[in-house]
Formats: structure tokens, sequence, C-alpha cells
């Protein structure tokens, strides 16, 4: 899991690369396209949420059928979701980049990669619903391997199509989100080619897509909490790249490129997190509790020792390491303090994945959206206004906003965690 998340980690981080040797307007498209794209995200984790409990716990159990049904109308859902965010987010893509404080020089350097981002929307739903089933099963390693095979494409495609490599047409950033849409479909068709082998202990069959309403109903109300909880976050997110596009693409662009650079740690740092989701589910579905917690508790402290080594070298190391990506002095500047602030917060971020991925797992999908609404909503954006603009501490003041309401968000879930209510949770 840890080296599936490393390779959803390199599309952030190969995109952003290659883009930013273009222009920073490119750079701040990916940006703020992105920040708007984590709302389609926010529906593909929450399915692949929904998949991996469910598909867990119906392993734990010894029902393979009923977790190949299960499969079958998660891919049901995300199609009929992702189609409907696809077509209007095609149809809004420069509204939404001047809505999200975008200058005209960047909506039109952006409009065209926004539209092919948004519709590639039922690949990014499907590689991650299908991850989530995939690793509920117990099929961590083909998971992995979808991600492997979309990123070495992708790898590959990017520069052949930004730059105009050969007999490749030169399509700027639009290049990245043409490789990146390739990459995807072929990481999609190789779990669909994987689950309907027969061979594997969990498959699925083309009975298995007849539409069950009764099992679609509780999948999407399982969903809904994923999706809700990092609805929550990633509008968050949204927010304060909006209090950011405020003090100019410069910001905006070094931000980027720091974030894609903690996405990049952060998400192996995820692989772990999800880890622990699938003990508990699958531990659960066996009746064995107390395993669970154990296997909960330690996965928490491995990911801390994980993630505080890495700050301490983000912290050291920030300046070559931004400047790898770009030598525009006001970018590398942004990028470096965005980097410095936010690892300060690796320790509580450790805890915080694991317990709340661990809660997800055990079904209970309706504890960490208070927890998130509470920490995102009525502490992070608040705070990151104040700072920034009220107290006029700048962008500092918005990235200062991260760790504090990241570091509330792994308290309360510890102390959510050792009431043990998740022991009762019905999947």
């Amino acid at each position: 899991m840890i080296l599936e998340m490393v390779m959803e980690s390199l599309f952030a981080v190969v995109d952003v690369f290659f883009v930013a040797k273009v222009s920073i307007e490119a750079v701040a498209t990916v940006g703020l396209t992105e920040s708007v794209i984590m709302l389609i995200y926010s529906i593909a984790i929450g399915l692949s949420t929904a998949a991996t409990a469910l598909v867990a716990r119906r392993v734990g159990e010894g029902n393979a059928d009923q977790a190949g049904k299960s499969i079958g109308q998660i891919i049901l859902i995300s199609l009929a979701f992702s189609l409907v965010i696809a077509g209007t987010g095609y149809y809004y893509a420069g509204d939404i980049l001047a809505l999200m404080g975008a200058d005209a020089k960047v909506i039109a350097t952006g409009t065209r990669y926004a539209e092919i981002e948004f519709l590639s929307s039922p690949v990014i739903v499907l590689l991650y619903s299908l991850s989530g089933a995939l690793r509920g099963a117990g099929a961590a390693s083909a998971a992995m391997r979808s991600l492997w095979i979309a990123n070495g494409i992708n790898i590959i495609l990017d520069p052949l199509f930004i730059f105009g490599i050969g007999f490749f047409p030169e399509l700027g950033v639009t290049g990245a989100a043409v490789a990146t849409t390739i990459g995807r479909t072929v990481g999609v068709a190789y779990q669909l080619y994987f689950l309907y082998n027969t061979k594997n202990a969990v498959s699925i069959k083309w009975p298995d897509f007849m539409p069950d309403r009764t099992q679609i109903t509780h999948i999407i109300s399982l969903a809904s909490g994923g999706t809700s909880q990092f609805l929550i976050s990633s509008a968050s997110w949204i927010f304060l790249t909006r209090i950011l596009a405020e003090f100019g693409s410069d910001v905006v662009a070094g931000y980027t490129i720091a974030i894609r650079i903690i996405i990049f740690t952060v998400l192996p740092a995820w692989g772990m997190a999800n880890a622990a989701a699938t003990l508990m589910g699958q531990n659960l579905g066996a009746n064995q509790p107390d395993r669970a917690e154990t296997s909960v508790w330690l996965t928490a402290k491995y990911n801390m020792w994980f993630l505080v080594s890495l700050s301490v070298l983000f912290f050291v190391a920030a300046e070559p390491i931004v400047g790898w990506f770009s030598q525009s002095p006001a970018v590398v500047e942004t990028g470096v303090t965005t980097l410095r602030v936010l690892c300060l917060g690796y320790g509580f971020y450790a805890y915080g994945m694991v317990i709340i991925q661990a809660i997800n797992g055990a079904g209970d999908t309706r504890t960490p959206i208070y927890i998130n609404l509470v920490c995102f909503w009525l502490v992070e954006i608040p705070t990151a206004y104040v700072l920034a603009l009220v107290f006029e501490w700048g962008p500092i003041g918005v990235f200062a906003a991260v760790p504090i309401s990241e570091s509330l968000v792994a308290i309360l879930g510890i102390l959510v965690f050792r009431r043990g209510r998740w022991k009762l949770t019905q999947v």
C-alpha cells in the first residue's frame, strides 16, 4: 500500500516538474485546477473508503461472492457520479478558474487543461474506488501495479506532449492533462482485468453489475461519510488557495510546488493508514477486535517515525528541494516557507491519518465527518483568513493554519478511538 501511494503521488510531482519548465502561469493553472479537482477526489476517496470497509469485512467473513457483488455495485456508482461531474466541469472550466481568482493570463493558458482534467473524472474515480476494493480484498499488490503502469505511461508521455518532442504536438500545460489521463485510463483497465480474472480470491462477474437498490443505498450511505470527510478537508484547501491568490501567481506557484512535494511524502504515509483500515475491517470480520486495535496503534507509531524523519529533512533541505522545480526567486521563497511551516505538524499528521482511516475501516464513516468539520471549517479556514489578512501575516498566516488544524484532528481522533465505540459498528 505504501508503494501504491508512492505511485499515486508521482502523478503530482512529475506533472508539476515538467509544467514548471513552461511558465509560472502554467504552474498556477495546475494549482488552481487541482484545488477544485479535489472535489472529485473526495467522491473517489469516499467510494474507496466504502469499498475497503465492505470488501474487507466480507473477506474476513469468508464470503467472496458478496465481496465481488459489492465491487460491481461500486463500479456502477462510480460511473454514475463521475459522468455528471465530467460534463459539468468541462462546460464551466474557465468560469471555475476565474472563480478561484485566476488572472486573465492564467485563464487563457489553463482552460483547456482544466477541461481535460474534468473530463477525466470517470477514470480518476474508478482508479481510487477499485484500488480501495483491491486493498480490502488483500490484493494491495494489484492496486500498486495499476499505479506503476499508470505512472510509467505518464512519465513517458508528459514531456512528449508538453514540449512536442518528435511527432507529438506541443500542447504546453494541456499536455500534462492528456498524459495523466491516458496513464490513469490504462491503470483502470489493468484493475478491471485483474478483477475479471476468476483465479483470484475475489473477482467480479457480469451478474455483479445488475443494480441492487438495497446494496447501492448501503454503499452510498457508507461512501457519503468518506466523501463528506474529504469534501470538508478539500473544500478547506480551496479556500486556502483562494486566499493565497490575493498575493499573486508567484505565491500560488510556490505553494503549488510545495504542496506537490508534501503530497509525494504524505501519500506513502496514507499507505500505512490504508493498511490500518484493511486490518481493522478484516479483523472485525473475523471477530478479533483486540488484534484490530493493536494493529492500529502499531501502524500509527511506525507512521510517526517515518513522517518525523521526513520533516527534519524538509526543514533543513527545503531550498534545494524547491529549487529543483523552479529557479524563480519569488516562487522558491514561497515554496520554502510553505514546506518548512507545514512539515512542523508531521508528527501529528502521522497519528491523525491512521486513526481516522482505522475508524473508517471499522465502518464508522460518520464520526470523522464531525472531526473534520470542526478542525477544517471552524478552525483552519478562519485561522488562515485572520492571520493572513486581518493580522497581515501574508501567506505565512495561511501556511500556519494547516499544522494547527491537522494537530487538532490527531488529538480528537485519538480521544474518539480510545472510547472504543467503533467495535460495535456493523457493516
